[in-house]
Order: C-alpha cells, then structure tokens, then sequence
C-alpha cells in the first residue's frame, strides 16, 4: 500500500516534466486569458445549436469538455492496464523514412484542406473541412443534400482513399493499425467509452436527437451514421491514426507528445468549420482559440485509443461514428434532407 503514492506521484512527475506537456498547459491557460481581453463579452461565432448561452458559459464548456477527455483518457489507461500494450512507434519505418513520410503527409493534408476549399467555393457551397457546416452546432444557412454528398465524397477520397492506396502495398494492415491485438479488450474499451460519450453527449451538450420523431430517427440516424462515416471518421482513421499516429511515436519517442500531435493534427483539419469567423483580427484569433477548445480534446482521446489499443478501429466506434455523430448531428442531416 505504502508504495501506490510513491509511483503516482513518479508517473505525474514524469508527465508534467515533458516540455510538450508544459508548453501544451501554458498555452491553454494563455487561450483562456486572451478570450475576455478579446471578444469584450460576445463571441462572433454561428452556432445556433447553442440557444445563445452566456460568455461565461462558452468559456467554461470547452475547460468542461477537456475534464471529460482527461476523465477518458484515465478509463482508458485503467481498461487497458492488464493488456499487452502494442508498440504502435515500432510499427513505422525507421526515423528517416518515417520523417519523410510525416513531411509529405502534412503537406499533402495542407493541399487537400486548401482544395476543398476552392471546390468548395467554386461550386457554390461551403468550404470543405472534416466537418460539415450544422455539424455539432447546426447552421441556419442552406446546405444541400448535394453539398453534403460532394463534401463526403471529397473528404473520404483525399483523406481515406487516396493515403491507403499509397500506403497499404508498403505496409501491413498491423502496421497500418487496422489490425486487433486483442479484441476482446478492445470490445471492452469500446462499450465503456461509447457509454460514457453518449452520456455525456446527451447530457452536457445537446439532447436534440432526442426530440425526433419515430420516423425521423429511423431514418436521420442510419443517413447521420452514413454521412459521417465517409465524410469524416474514415478520413479521420485513416490519415491521422493509421498514418500519422505511428510516426509521431516513432519520431518522439514520447506518448504523450504523439497524444498532443494527434490533438493538433485532428484539429487543424477542421480549420474551415462553418461555425468559425474570419471577419476581423480578433474573430480570427478567437476562432483559432476556440477551434483548438472544440478540438484538441477529442483529438487527443482519439489518439490514445489508438495508442493503448494498436487499433485504429476502436476509436471509430467508441468516439466518432456513433457519438457524437448519431447522437449530435442527426438532427442536423434530418433538417437537410428534410426528413
């Protein structure tokens, strides 16, 4: 008993001695002091779905949504703890091959993100990002059943298909993670997490789901689940956890700055969310700050699911697919595709 304090305190001496985690904590707090300084009380985003909260509300959700990450993230090791944790750094090349392939990737997602955005705009839509426009915010702007397919369609072929078509002939689906080490903890892991996201979804950010019809939910969640899968979980899986995941692992050498990586990766691809505002320098760098809030968090659990698992998959099912697509946005498709 005398020796459980001893190695907790080790374990968290050694997290908070990582600069990545300093610097990672430094700008938070600095994000959450910037926030009053710049929007003067009001905050010049389009997210309806919210029911015009107060400001202090929207400040502290995010901080609140972190505390959930950071509660999963300990459900998740405690799920685990008992496994054989696979090396998922191993899994890439060696440290020259892999830098070169992380260079690529990045810039190859930085042309995909400035692409969807000119098709986007040429066609007369939206920007394309992971996310929909009305996605977890719902949008009183039009969105078609048409821009909604290109949007789908875009993603899933620049972040999905196009990275495993390279890849998969160079590496093993084991490499890749798409391969389950042990699925009945993975099976575990799942069902707890997807419990507790669903909860928590439900609870803390919006029960509108739940306002559908029979009708309405017989046919939104099965398109909602359809959507999303192509649209941005598939890209999801495929460009940040099978690809990018094993090589930040592999070039730090350090858990917790690949789970920081993964955090900023999977929220720099939705830099051109509807929701977000660029009308002027401070709406720019208040989207930037709450961008990361609404982001680096899921980013970060996604990541370590893949990390402590080996399996790209689990993260689909216990933290993307269902909740908080299903459960979030299938309001959002019912009203496009008017259901």
């Amino acid at each position: 008993m005398a020796d459980t304090p001893v190695r907790t305190r080790s374990w968290l001496s050694t997290l908070v001695r990582q600069r990545s985690v300093q610097v990672t904590v430094a700008l938070w707090i600095l994000a959450i002091l910037a926030v009053p300084l710049l929007a003067h009380g009001q905050l010049p985003f389009h997210r309806p779905g919210l029911h015009n909260p107060t400001f202090g509300s929207q400040l502290l959700a995010p901080n609140l949504a972190l505390l959930e990450v950071l509660v999963l993230i300990v459900v998740v090791y405690a799920l685990t703890r008992r496994r054989e944790v696979p090396d998922v750094g191993a899994r890439a090349p060696e440290r020259a091959i892999a830098a070169r392939e992380t260079t690529w990737m990045v810039l190859y997602g930085i042309a995909g993100l400035l692409g969807g955005l000119i098709l986007g705009r040429a066609l007369g839509y939206h920007p394309i990002s992971f996310h929909l426009t009305g996605t977890l915010y719902g949008t009183e702007e039009t969105v078609t059943p048409a821009e909604v397919a290109v949007w789908a369609g875009y993603n899933f072929l620049v972040f999905a298909v196009a990275p495993y078509l390279y890849l998969h002939r160079r590496y093993t689906p084991t490499q890749l993670n798409l391969k389950s080490t042990n699925w009945r903890n993975d099976l575990l892991v799942i069902v707890v997490v997807l419990v507790l996201e669903t909860v928590a979804e439900l609870v803390g950010f919006s029960s509108a789901i739940l306002d559908l019809s029979p009708r309405q939910l017989v046919l939104g969640m099965p398109l909602a689940f359809a959507v999303y899968f192509v649209g941005t979980v598939l890209p999801t899986m495929i460009f940040v956890q099978c690809v990018l995941v094993p090589r930040y692992q592999r070039l730090t050498g350090s858990t917790a700055t690949t789970v920081i990586l993964g955090g900023v990766t999977y929220t720099l691809l939705h830099c051109f969310d509807g929701w977000l505002s660029v009308s002027s320098v401070s709406a720019t760098v208040l989207s930037v700050i709450f961008l990361f809030f609404q982001y680096f968090g899921p980013g970060m659990i996604k990541t370590v699911l893949t990390l402590r698992t080996g399996n790209a998959w689990v993260h689909v099912w216990a933290y993307h697919a269902i909740a908080p697509h299903v459960t979030g946005d299938t309001p959002t498709i019912v009203k496009i595709f008017r259901l």
